[in-house]
């Protein structure tokens, strides 16, 4: 049996879906801009929330049911889904900001991790660093992997190939994944991050992906705090999360949540990212 034909935009749906992809970058870059010690994660939250609705924009994530916040903040043991609020932030804490926009009918989705500096406790924040260093280039590599796979599956496979490159017993969470991405925040297929038996979806022009990699310097055993949302780990070790939307186009790939298309961190890779025409 086929897989469905709505699983693949048309050109004009990708392009859709570049200008979305930028205001969630931009709403990054505005939490990644004020994020300091003394910084209270609904601080952030604002941050996001401004450029976002100042673009004509909607948070997506406030179109979850019972979620009514701009971003998910997740800090240190917290690996994804943590609840903005009064939190005040540290230094040497890991930080990992999820958020994502609806503009006109089409979604992006985006997450970047930041360790604050702690110059008090160097070896607590070189191995916080490392473990962000690895869950983004894990990013990048499965990304990669999709300029020239033939099924969805080996983006998961090459994410936990440069994991275990890196030569660290880091931890891979397993009951949260990638997904497609377009009309709705999540699609189908799902985007594992570690290897699988089935292949998966056939990649061809027209997928769009969101990639994202969640990364835990222990095990990947995990808990749902009292909240409902956030996800921690059961032996407290750090968490990174990195994410980008993707697009399959005829000409390459190109990622949407990127200004540059994904060209800086492709380039390692020697791949190229080429526009949607």
């Amino acid at each position: 049996m086929g897989f469905r034909r709505s699983l693949y935009k048309t050109p004009a749906q990708l392009r859709a879906m570049v200008e979305p992809g930028l205001i969630t970058a931009a709403a990054l870059d505005a939490v990644r801009a004020i994020i300091a010690p003394g910084v209270t994660t609904l601080e952030l939250d604002a941050a996001a929330s401004a450029v976002i609705t100042g673009r004509g924009a909607i948070s997506n994530f406030q179109m979850v049911r019972g979620y009514r916040h701009t971003i998910c903040s997740s800090v240190n043991q917290q690996v994804v889904h943590g609840i903005p609020g009064e939190r005040v932030l540290e230094p040497g804490d890991i930080v990992s900001i999820d958020a994502g926009a609806e503009y006109k009918g089409w979604n992006g989705d985006s997450a970047i991790t930041i360790v604050i500096p702690d110059p008090s406790r160097p070896e607590l924040v070189s191995a916080r660093e490392e473990l962000s260093r690895v869950t983004e280039r894990s990013l990048w590599a499965g990304i990669a992997a999709l300029a020239t796979a033939s099924h969805v599956a080996e983006v998961g496979a090459a994410i936990q190939r440069s994991i275990e490159a890196s030569g660290q017993r880091y931890g891979i969470l397993r009951e949260y994944v990638g997904h497609g991405i377009g009309r709705k925040m999540h699609e189908s297929p799902s985007v594992f991050n570690y290897r699988v038996p089935e292949q998966g979806p056939e990649v061809r022009p027209g997928l769009a992906l969101a990639i994202e990699p969640m990364v835990v310097a222990g095990s990947e055993v995990t808990f749902v705090e009292d909240d409902d949302w956030t996800v921690s780990t059961v032996d407290g070790s750090a968490g990174s999360h990195w994410e980008h939307s993707v697009a399959v186009h005829d000409g390459g790939i190109w990622v949407l949540t990127a200004p540059d298309g994904g060209a800086a961190g492709l380039a390692p890779f020697g791949v190229v990212p080429q526009q949607i025409g």
